[in-house]
């Protein structure tokens, strides 16, 4: 929000769940939100039919990157240059099925030399968005959501270890992480910053710093004893 990452929502999977219904579900969530909704940025693994009809149903601006599905957006990904296109999906769920149709834009680069490789790397992005008019737009764009990675990178760095496998008990332990990097990041943005003509200057303070402070701060309400007093010194037992 505003330019700062939140986590604002956790759901545990469970066994039947399809990607529409996690969508579904969140969906409804953006919509009780009390700030609009700019775009939704979703990985490849929402890439169907039932998915896209969903954000179109709901109005929402979005940007999936396609998979190879079918020949003819193999044929598209791999020849051309730079471009938008109009691509239908068919999918299929029980007995039922239907064909949802939607813009996709390629953006082509070259790879020069990149992880070794040449040549002409092209993506294409499920896109409508009233924000974005060319294909480039497109990849600059659903870039930001790598940001979520660090999210759970971070995550890492502060959960929980331990051995349970109660499925309930493991996600708080999830939740918790991500809790703590919403506190971190709200703090930083309201006290570790200076006003100033453009925006905030934001200081260095890195979230590892703020567990520390926050562990520190645990160890004094908490008393917890990190010495053992000796009524006499040790013998000699205690000397190689």
């Amino acid at each position: 929000m505003n330019n700062k990452r939140y986590t604002l929502a956790v759901r545990r999977l469970t066994d039947g769940d399809t990607a529409s219904d996690v969508l579904a579900e969140f969906l409804g969530l953006l919509n009780n939100f009390e700030f609009d909704v700019k775009a939704v940025y979703l990985d490849s693994g929402f890439y169907d039919g039932k998915c896209l009809t969903l954000l179109q149903a709901h109005n929402f601006a979005y940007i999936v990157p396609i998979i190879k599905w079918g020949s003819k957006i193999k044929t598209e990904l791999n020849q051309g240059w730079s471009r938008e296109i109009s691509h239908d999906l068919t999918t299929s769920y029980g007995e039922h099925e239907w064909t949802v149709e939607f813009p996709v834009m390629i953006d082509c680069t070259y790879k020069n030399g990149r992880y070794g490789e040449h040549g002409v790397a092209r993506h294409g992005y499920a896109v409508d968005a009233p924000f974005i008019d060319e294909p480039r737009q497109a990849r600059s764009h659903y870039s930001k959501r790598f940001g979520i990675e660090a999210s759970y990178r971070l995550s890492e760095s502060t959960l929980i270890s331990t051995t349970t496998q109660d499925p309930v008990r493991r996600l708080l332990f999830v939740m918790l992480s991500l809790l703590l990097q919403n506190v971190w990041r709200y703090l930083h943005w309201e006290y570790a910053a200076t006003p100033r003509r453009g925006g905030r200057r934001l200081w260095w303070w890195p979230f590892e710093e703020f567990i520390d402070m926050v562990t520190r701060a645990a160890w004094t309400v908490l008393a917890v004893r990190r010495a053992v007093p000796a009524n006499r010194p040790p013998d000699d037992r205690f000397h190689r």
